[in-house]
């Protein structure tokens, strides 16, 4: 093959790739409000500090934690 057959392949792929992953950055933020912020309005007050200091979606929200856990349950450290 040519270096410019390859070159154009290459280049196909990460297209592909960046539309793929902008694809699914936009379908993660389910909790959107019309506004394009997220609904904070059933959050604790802790949920809410952590999400604007530190951009932490709560666990729960993500399915990553059943919902009668405590809050921070899947924290190394405990803290």
């Amino acid at each position: 093959m040519e270096k410019n057959t390859i070159m154009w392949i290459v280049i196909g792929v990460l297209f592909l790739a960046v539309l793929f992953l902008t694809i699914k950055a936009f379908s993660i933020t389910g909790n959107v409000v019309g506004n394009g912020k997220l609904d904070t309005s059933g959050w604790t007050e802790n949920e809410k500090m952590n999400y604007e200091m530190h951009g932490t979606i709560p666990a729960r929200l993500q399915g990553k934690v059943a919902s009668s856990a405590p809050s921070g349950a899947g924290m190394v450290g405990g803290c």
